[in-house]
């Protein structure tokens, strides 16, 4: 069975805080709702478009195969089932950056992941990031609920 390393239905709370960027890629900021986590989540919306209000469920995991064996980095077709089954959108990507703020009660970890150039934030509860280490590769996958 996949373990996942981090899952949780995340509310879209903005649109692209900065101002738009890029034609077809939204930078989306978002809570969850079980772990109190903030997000920031480069989308390519051209093809998973998100509205504001939207909720979604999010999963990292370290390998797409449902035994939990390591992913090998290349693409094999075959009709093999995978944990992409599950989800409407995945893209795979490397934790680049993994960092602390504030202190005592207030003490904040944030995670950064590149998946090919559309980036991720992910700040919230330090006991999480505890799971995750620098390099790391992860996949990404979502589906609306």
């Amino acid at each position: 069975m996949v373990e996942t390393l981090f899952q949780d239905i995340f509310r879209v709370v903005g649109l692209d805080p900065d101002g738009k960027k890029f034609d077809k890629v939204t930078r989306i900021e978002a809570k969850s709702e079980q772990f109190d986590m903030y997000m920031q989540l480069d989308v390519n919306t051209d093809i998973y478009p998100l509205h504001e209000g939207d909720k979604f469920m999010m999963v990292l995991a370290s390998t797409l195969n449902l035994d939990g064996t390591p992913d090998t980095g290349y693409f094999t077709p075959g009709g093999r089932k995978s944990l992409a089954d599950k989800f409407e959108y995945v893209m795979n990507g490397k934790l680049y950056r993994i960092s602390e703020e504030g202190s005592g009660a207030n003490l904040k970890a944030d995670i950064y992941v590149s998946f090919g150039g559309l980036l991720m934030m992910l700040k919230g509860d330090p006991s999480i990031a505890a799971k995750f280490e620098l390099d790391q590769r992860l996949f990404i996958l979502m589906r609306k609920v």
